[in-house]
């Protein structure tokens, strides 16, 4: 079975487009992801962590690890290490 130059051209551009469709997508579902626009404040009890606080307070389905960087992030955290009082600006979970 041969393959005409035409249809190849078809087939590499087709699969071009689509990856590119993707890429696309994932570009514009990281941006979303990473874009803060409100936040609420939570004060640091004894024991707290933040993976406790980001399973708590973070969107569901998302990965904890993210909400732990977000929660760094917004906070200027390096390192992940709280103390029992400290207030932390926690995104909104919408939707």
């Amino acid at each position: 079975m041969t393959i005409t130059t035409g249809a190849r051209f078809r087939a590499l551009s087709i699969i071009t487009i689509s990856v590119v469709f993707v890429l696309l997508l994932l570009a514009s579902a990281s941006h979303a992801t990473n874009t803060v626009t409100e936040t609420f404040e939570y004060r640091v009890k004894p024991g707290d962590t933040l993976w406790q606080i980001a399973e708590t307070y973070g969107p569901d389905g998302r990965d904890i690890r993210s909400v732990v960087a977000t929660i760094e992030r917004i906070n200027g955290l390096d390192g992940g290490i709280l103390q029992a009082g400290h207030v932390l600006e926690l995104p909104v979970v919408t939707g």
